[in-house]
């Protein structure tokens, strides 16, 4: 009985860390990333455009 419910109790949490990780992961992270390169590309932009490289 100890053993099997040690094992459920192992197995939810690895499925729920890995769903939480993976909600984490593409729901917060990668968008916030996107949004910060996208942001020094535009200032990096700006400022070539400033000093007459483009």
């Amino acid at each position: 009985m100890l053993r099997r419910g040690l094992v459920l109790d192992l197995s939810i949490a690895g499925g729920l860390g890995t769903t939480f990780g993976y909600l984490w992961w593409y729901g917060f992270h990668l968008p916030r990333v996107r949004a910060r390169d996208s942001f020094y590309a535009r200032l990096e932009d700006q400022r070539a455009r400033d000093a007459g490289f483009k």
